[in-house]
């Protein structure tokens, strides 16, 4: 259902000129990182901004972004606005935007020269809408990632795979060991981006842009698009004894050996680097799940309400300013296990699974995700779909393919 906005009722002034902040101020910020890995990075955001004498006053929603949202998007409408808040850039904030209800940051972006420092260009893009910028992207994550246990498939006395095809091939040999071959969380929105990964890695590049991007339902509902659901349908076979709802209570499968892998975002670094494991040694990560290595220009952005109190607004671009600091960007990222948006900073520090995503991202191997493509409404739809062919095994995949055709036929 689409959200519906009534700004007659919300008193609103316009954007303040931007100045540094003559006192300190307290600004919530709101945001659904709270796992481990994630309360980690978003710590180093909340460091960095009190370090400008104001003061973060964190706002975590806990339950994932399905979650987060209408409670966020609820209040901004209602009357009671955050000073801050997380959505992903791309389209889930652009009706809040159109009732003019966020702050347009044009002018600070202007003088900081945001479109000289973010990169790639897509991510600034991912932020305008009507030639006017509305947020400010804080780090590439991308969900075309392939997690696996490395002593998981040592117990199950078969080599550590190169593919999906490797990891579908190693299912019953895990099995047999009392290992869950792929954990996927309950949560409708980790069934619908495993089957985007899918999509993207089987089907390839050019195969979900013209699902996603060009809205071809017919050829959403021809081979190409069958041989994804094919796997998708070998993935709800490996998942089915998962048994656990939030995405980092799998992750958390994979990291005790209880699963042998997981098809989730960069962001799940998080959750191994808190647990103490090392990249290469005690997990693998196979960008693309080995079948096509490519980088989805997703990420997290910061949207800023529309607010009456001058101090505060002088806070929000304190803020701003902020989050794309150079010093910034290194600690949450290294944190957050996400890809940096400024293109002037150096990562030594990072991972081997991190210099994979900063190998293929300096190529130039880069693609819109989803967020960027699909208004929510369809998101939802998809994710309803997904959900439910997860969950029920006597779904036919020519019937879940019918459907997600249908899906694409209608998308906006």
């Amino acid at each position: 259902m689409r959200y519906q906005f009534m700004t007659a009722a919300l008193a609103v002034t316009t954007a303040l000129p931007f100045a540094c902040p003559a006192a300190a101020t307290d600004l919530e910020v709101t945001h659904w990182w709270t796992s481990g890995g994630e309360a980690a990075a978003v710590a180093e955001f909340a460091k960095a901004f009190d370090a400008t004498g104001n003061h973060w006053v964190d706002g975590a929603i806990a339950g994932s972004g399905g979650t987060a949202r209408p409670i966020m998007i609820s209040r901004i409408t209602g009357g009671d606005p955050m000073g801050a808040t997380q959505f992903n850039h791309g389209r889930q904030a652009e009706e809040l935007v159109q009732a003019g209800l966020m702050r347009d940051l044009t002018e600070l972006a202007t003088r900081d020269k945001w479109a000289e420092i973010v990169q790639p260009k897509s991510l600034l893009d991912g932020c305008t809408l009507d030639g006017k910028i509305y947020c400010v992207p804080v780090n590439i994550h991308s969900w075309q990632w392939l997690w696996l246990s490395n002593a998981a498939f040592e117990k199950a006395g078969v080599p550590v795979p190169k593919n999906w095809n490797e990891y579908v091939a190693a299912a019953p040999a895990l099995e047999k060991a009392g290992i869950i071959p792929l954990a996927v969380g309950g949560q409708p929105w980790q069934s619908s981006g495993a089957f985007d990964v899918l999509l993207t890695a089987v089907g390839g590049t050019d195969a979900f842009l013209k699902v996603y991007r060009d809205k071809d339902a017919e050829f959403a509902a021809g081979p190409e698009v069958a041989k994804v659901f094919k796997a998708a349908d070998d993935a709800r076979k490996m998942a089915k004894n998962t048994n656990v709802q939030d995405w980092n209570q799998a992750t958390n499968l994979v990291i005790s050996g209880k699963a042998g892998g997981q098809i989730m975002g960069d962001w799940a670094q998080g959750e191994f680097q808190v647990a103490g494991q090392t990249a290469g040694k005690d997990y693998t990560c196979l960008p693309g799940l080995g079948l096509n290595e490519v980088i989805a220009t997703g990420g997290d952005a910061f949207y800023f309400p529309l607010l009456q109190d001058a101090e505060k607004s002088k806070a929000q671009e304190a803020l701003a300013e902020t989050l794309l600091d150079p010093k910034t960007q290194v600690a949450f990222n290294l944190k957050k296990g996400s890809l940096p948006v400024r293109g002037d900073i150096d990562l030594k520090a990072a991972n081997d699974c991190m210099k994979k995503g900063l190998d293929i991202l300096a190529k130039g191997s880069v693609m819109p995700w989803t967020d960027q493509l699909l208004s929510q409404d369809t998101q939802k739809q998809k994710e309803d779909l997904f959900s439910e062919f997860f969950a029920k095994p006597d779904m036919t995949v020519e019937e879940a393919q019918k459907r997600f055709a249908d899906i694409v036929a209608s998308a906006d």
